[in-house]
């Protein structure tokens, strides 16, 4: 791609150089330019990219997309714009040849379920004859293949290229979860959306985003600035929860077409005549297109959020309704979402992602309906994050376990024992008793918590106390298979911990 075809992508407010150069590759961090690249420099949280512009034109960078001209090398090209990252977006898109403009496209955002959603769109275009390329926490994947995901949603170049090598291995569609981070930040701008779906809105991130208005403000940003009118894609959706107070507003907002989903009547698609038991959710699903009986192995109220999403989705995309009741009812699993850890003790163990205070509340009150011994959790919060929903995870898990163990998730720089005295200001004012782990010699018999500030030892205790019948609920990190202490990050899988834990019980 020719440099002037950049130019009029990005319209830069100033430019210097040579405009007719070919430019063979995107980059935004100076370590990984090639020669003949194009190097971004961005203002980030915590470096500037400015201040690697010497480093990036020394690696082989014809030219620089700059903020800032003043920091330009004499005789460098360069294009001075407005928005680094906008531009990088936009850029990105048209570099990798637009991957999102030929295949239907579904977006998820919000607090809670995104990872869940997609695989049941996933799973619901399988049924239809659409392989889809799913992007997300978990993992970048189309069929045998897959890429580790070091964000949700990752930087544009990133994204786009990714895009265009699963696409070109035969991918049909794409569904990608959307982090508030990437929409603040234009990484999917590049990106033209069939569907974009809204799942709630709880406390999370608020490290970054400074307040919940600032938070919804960037949500929103799918369904009003990229839902908009495009003839590329005329028939665009925003499948959107009214039963929450944010859903609500958005809907009032976007700039698509709605279709509601929740638990109410006034909801377009719902459910109707709902059980819940440990075999999963069975019911009758009320949509706009018709109605149908489903089952799902998933557990849980939370998840009948996520499935009324998924079938909003399928619904928007003008997916049949076989497709879609057969797509909730393939046995969709999910790592560490409620992943159950076989063992012979006559446990359920259960492992979960749930990392903020709404999360852990749906988990533990799906437990609590399913339970008939006791609810032991364990779990922590993560360092260098929103330190104020602490205090509100260890009140929800006080109350609603019989033994709640509080450890370390992934404490990074912060001392353990630091966030550990945050979540137990949360405990304590339930008025519950305090154990030290030499009082559980013998096991527990009074509701109470204990803290373990090793994530190792304090999985060993749980599974060492939990009696045949009890559920142990091991919450925070789900699919992770590492944690980050201080800036190392070191293997840890609570799956295999807790598998671990049970076999040294004999």
């Amino acid at each position: 791609m020719r440099l002037e075809k950049i130019v009029q992508l990005v319209g830069p407010v100033e430019t210097a150089g040579d405009m007719a150069q070919e430019i063979k590759g995107l980059y935004f961090d100076s370590r990984q330019v090639q020669p003949g690249g194009l190097f971004f420099a961005l203002r980030g949280v915590a470096a500037d990219g400015h201040d690697h512009i010497a480093a990036a034109c020394a690696a082989g960078a014809v030219a620089v997309v700059l903020e800032d001209p003043s920091r330009a090398p004499a005789g460098m090209t360069w294009l001075r714009v407005e928005n680094g990252r906008l531009a990088m977006s936009r850029t990105a898109a048209a570099f990798y040849g637009y991957p999102t403009d030929t295949v239907p496209t579904v977006g998820i955002t919000g607090t809670n379920g995104k990872t869940t959603i997609t695989y049941l769109v996933e799973s619901i275009m399988a049924q239809a004859g659409l392989a889809a390329a799913v992007l997300g926490t978990i993992s970048y994947r189309f069929g045998d293949r897959m890429i580790p995901a070091p964000n949700t949603t990752p930087e544009s170049v990133e994204l786009q290229r990714t895009l265009r090598e699963l696409l070109d291995s035969g991918a049909g569609a794409v569904v990608m979860e959307v982090s508030s981070h990437a929409l603040e930040q234009y990484r999917v701008d590049g990106c033209r959306f069939d569907v974009a779906v809204f799942t709630n809105l709880t406390r999370d991130h608020l490290d970054y985003h400074r307040d919940m208005e600032s938070y919804f403000a960037s949500k929103s940003r799918l369904f009003t600035a990229l839902l908009g009118a495009d003839p590329v894609k005329p028939r665009r959706h925003a499948v959107i929860n009214i039963d929450d107070p944010y859903g609500a507003r958005l809907a009032a907002a976007a700039a698509a077409p709605v279709i509601t989903y929740g638990l109410t009547v006034a909801a377009q698609v719902r459910a109707e005549s709902v059980s819940f038991s440990v075999s999963g959710i069975a019911g009758t699903m009320v949509t706009p297109a018709g109605s149908f009986a489903f089952h799902s192995q998933l557990l849980g109220r939370f998840n009948l959020y996520n499935i009324l999403a998924a079938v909003g989705a399928g619904v928007a995309l003008g997916l049949p309704l076989a497709a879609i009741a057969g797509g909730i009812g393939s046995g969709v699993r999910v790592p560490g979402r409620l992943e159950r850890v076989d063992n012979d003790r006559g446990v359920t163990v259960l492992v979960d992602y749930a990392h903020t205070g709404d999360a852990l509340e749906n988990v533990l009150k799906t437990v609590t309906e399913l339970a008939t011994g006791r609810i032991i959790t364990v779990f922590g919060c993560g360092g260098d994050r929103d330190r104020g929903k602490r205090p509100v995870m260890g009140s929800i898990g006080g109350r609603y376990s019989d033994l709640t163990v509080v450890t370390s998730d992934n404490p990074r720089t912060e001392e353990p024992v630091a966030i550990i005295a945050e979540i137990l200001g949360g405990i304590g004012t339930l008025g519950l008793r305090e154990y030290h782990v030499a009082d559980l010699a013998d096991g527990f018999d009074e509701k109470g918590y204990v803290a373990v500030a090793d994530r190792h030892e304090a999985i060993r205790l749980a599974a060492r106390l939990a009696k045949p019948g009890d559920i142990l609920l091991l919450a925070g990190k789900g699919h992770e298979d590492y944690q980050i202490v201080g800036r190392e990050k070191h293997h840890f899988d609570d799956r295999e911990e807790a598998a671990a834990a049970f076999r040294e019980r004999g």
